[in-house]
């Protein structure tokens, strides 16, 4: 008898739908406070997740999705580096 792979899944913070792990984008804050798209989602430090599409990165800005996530407030640049990494991800 086989058994049924489960799939982890986490929810968007710009949509707030809950999708598979390996469709989102993870994005990770690290020990020295950076921000950084985890492309493998293993790296070590707390995560959010946002749907491949810019949408979803707007509308987490808006809502201040992030920032709930990581329980702190995000400096402009950092949004705006994450913003250039997640429309080279959208464009592949």
């Amino acid at each position: 008898m086989s058994q049924i792979k489960k799939i982890p899944m986490r929810k968007c913070t710009g949509c707030q739908e809950m999708k598979a792990k390996k469709d989102l984008i993870r994005i990770l804050k690290t020990t020295e406070q950076d921000f950084v798209i985890d492309t493998t989602g293993k790296q070590n430090g707390r995560g959010a997740y946002l749907c491949q599409a810019n949408v979803c990165f707007e509308k987490a800005i808006k809502s201040k999705g992030l920032e709930r996530s990581f329980k702190m407030s995000i400096p402009q640049a950092i949004y705006e580096n994450l913003q250039r990494e997640i429309k080279q991800i959208e464009a592949k």
